[in-house]
């Protein structure tokens, strides 16, 4: 549990220095991005130790609770072990979800150049005149 804390501390910090809004890692995206994708692979481990060690404490419980021949005092499930399971399943679909949000591109602006299809027009707008005459009397909204 502690390394889940551990890997939960440092993916939040690499988070939020790897947000776009941040100024902390500068103007290169691809940077942010990989930082980021850094973070979600922490808030993954996290999750993955919380789930490990949630369910091997609930394993134990489980077995000292159906073993007749133990001595001494029997727990059940309770309340904080389904917070533990919510807050790992949390972990791991974040941290997924900042993993494969990352860029990992090159540092283009702009990778396609923009070419325009069909006709440039380059001709002088109809008077105002003119356009008043192409409508008939009776077209009206």
């Amino acid at each position: 549990m502690i390394a889940a804390v551990v890997f939960g501390s440092i993916g939040l910090v690499a988070t939020l220095v790897g947000v776009q809004c941040s100024k902390a890692a500068g103007e290169d995206m691809v940077l942010k991005g990989r930082i980021v994708g850094v973070g979600g692979v922490l808030f993954f481990l996290q999750g993955l130790c919380t789930m490990i060690s949630v369910s091997w404490y609930a394993f134990n419980i489980t077995q000292d609770f159906f073993n007749p021949f133990y001595p001494g005092i029997k727990y059940e499930l309770g309340e904080g072990l389904y917070i533990g399971w919510c807050s790992a399943v949390l972990a791991l679909t974040g941290g997924s979800c900042l993993t494969c949000a990352c860029k990992l591109g090159t540092s283009e602006k702009q990778p396609y150049p923009y070419q325009p299809r069909g006709r440039v027009y380059s001709g002088v707008a109809p008077s105002r005149s003119q356009a008043a005459t192409s409508y008939g009397q009776d077209a009206y909204v």
